[in-house]
C-alpha cells in the first residue's frame, strides 16, 4: 500500500487521546483547523472566474491535490472520471511516528470531474465505476497489516460537515477499531442471527424502500433522523472489499435511488453516510463471518441539541413505518 501522504509538521501529526471515563477516543489533528471552505478558496483565488479558478477537485486542477492513488481510467494520458488522492488534512498518518499518534490512511474519493454538487449529477455508469474505485482502495487498505479497520463516509452540504461542494466522499483507514464497530460486534457475538433477522421484520413491518442483488434499503426500527435507510446485505458478508461486481453495482444504485427519494421528500436536505464493514483482523475475528456490511444513510433535518449530545440517545419525528412508506412513493 502507498503510504503517500502529504508532509505535516512534527506539531500537526495527528493524535489520539482517549476519554478516562467512557475510553472514547479523540482524534486531535490541528492541520484540520487550516482547512479552507469554499467561500475561502473563492475570495483566495477568484469568485469571478468561477469553479475552476479555485476549486482543488475540478479537473485541470489536479496539482492542487496530492498524486493519485486510484483512479477512473487508470491510463493517465486518458481524461479521468474519478480519482482517489491522500487527503491534505488528515487525522490519520502513515508516517512514521511516535506512541499516540494516530496511525492509519485518510483519502479523498474525488467523483466527479465537474464541479457537480450532487450525486445526482453524476451519470449512473460513472457513479457505479466511483463505487468499483473504492473497493479496490479499501483491499489494498486492507491489506496493509497495522489497518485494522476502514470505512468510507459522505458529508454532503454544510449541515452534513461538507467544506467543499464539489462531490467527494472519504475513505479512512485506522488502526484500532472505533465505538460503534465494537458495539454491534458485540451484538453480534450475542446473536449471530442479528442481521438475517433485521432484514425479516423489515419485511415483515413493511420498512423495506427497496432492493438489488441481494442488498435491501430499509428504514431501521429506532431511525435517528425522519429517512434514516440503511443499505443491508442480505448475505453474511463482512467486508465490503470482497464484494463481486453485482453487489458494487448495485449499491451505486441503491445510493443514487434513495438520495433521490430523500430529495423529492425534502428538498436540498444535506445528509452524512458511511459504509460499516467487519474489522479486517484482531477484535472478534470468530464473530466476522456472521457481519453483513451495510451502508447507513442519515439526513440531517434536525440539528443535535445537548439531550442527543449529553445522552447518545436521539429525537426523530417520523416513525420508521411511515417513513418507510413515504419513501416508497417517492420513487421516481
Amino acid at each position: 500500500m502507498t503510504s503517500d501522504q502529504p508532509a505535516l509538521e512534527p506539531g500537526a501529526m495527528p493524535r489520539i487521546c482517549h476519554d478516562p471515563l467512557t475510553g472514547r477516543p479523540v482524534f486531535v489533528a490541528p492541520q484540520r483547523g487550516g482547512k479552507p471552505d469554499d467561500r475561502v478558496l473563492a475570495e483566495r483565488l477568484g469568485a469571478a472566474d468561477g469553479p475552476l479558478a479555485w476549486c482543488p477537485f475540478c479537473a485541470g486542477n489536479e496539482s492542487r491535490t496530492p498524486p493519485d492513488l486510484g483512479r477512473v481510467p487508470a491510463d493517465p494520458s486518458l481524461p479521468w472520471r474519478s480519482r482517489i488522492v491522500p487527503n491534505t488534512f488528515p487525522i490519520t498518518t502513515m508516517r512514521p511516528t511516535a506512541a499516540g499518534v494516530a496511525q492509519g490512511v485518510h483519502d479523498v474519493v474525488i467523483e466527479s470531474p465537474r464541479h457537480d454538487r450532487s450525486i445526482l449529477a453524476i451519470d449512473a455508469a460513472d457513479w457505479r465505476e466511483v463505487w468499483s474505485l473504492c473497493r479496490h482502495r479499501l483491499a489494498d487498505v486492507a491489506s496493509h497489516g497495522s489497518i485494522r479497520w476502514a470505512m468510507l463516509f459522505k458529508n454532503s452540504g454544510p449541515r452534513a460537515g461538507a467544506s467543499l461542494e464539489h462531490v467527494h466522499s472519504q475513505l479512512v483507514g485506522l488502526g484500532l477499531v472505533p465505538p460503534a464497530i465494537a458495539a454491534e460486534l458485540a451484538g453480534i457475538e450475542r446473536d449471530a442471527g442479528l442481521f438475517p433477522r433485521l432484514v425479516d421484520e423489515a419485511w415483515r413491518d413493511g420498512r423495506v424502500v427497496a432492493e438489488q442483488a441481494g442488498l435491501v434499503a430499509l428504514v431501521p426500527p429506532a431511525p435517528r433522523q425522519p429517512y434514516e435507510t440503511w443499505i443491508v446485505s442480505t448475505i453474511a458478508a463482512p467486508h465490503f472489499h470482497e464484494a463481486s461486481p453485482a453487489s458494487v453495482a448495485a449499491i451505486a444504485d441503491l445510493t443514487r435511488d434513495i438520495v433521490a427519494r430523500i430529495t423529492r421528500l425534502a428538498p436540498d436536505c444535506h445528509y452524512n453516510w458511511w459504509l460499516h464493514q467487519a474489522p479486517f483482523r484482531g477484535l472478534h475475528d470468530r464473530h466476522v463471518a456472521d457481519w453483513h456490511w451495510h451502508l447507513e444513510i442519515l439526513p440531517r433535518l434536525s440539528e443535535l441539541a445537548g439531550f442527543e449530545i449529553g445522552t447518545g440517545c436521539h429525537i426523530t419525528t417520523l416513525p420508521a413505518v411511515d417513513a418507510a412508506r413515504r419513501l416508497r412513493d417517492a420513487a421516481g
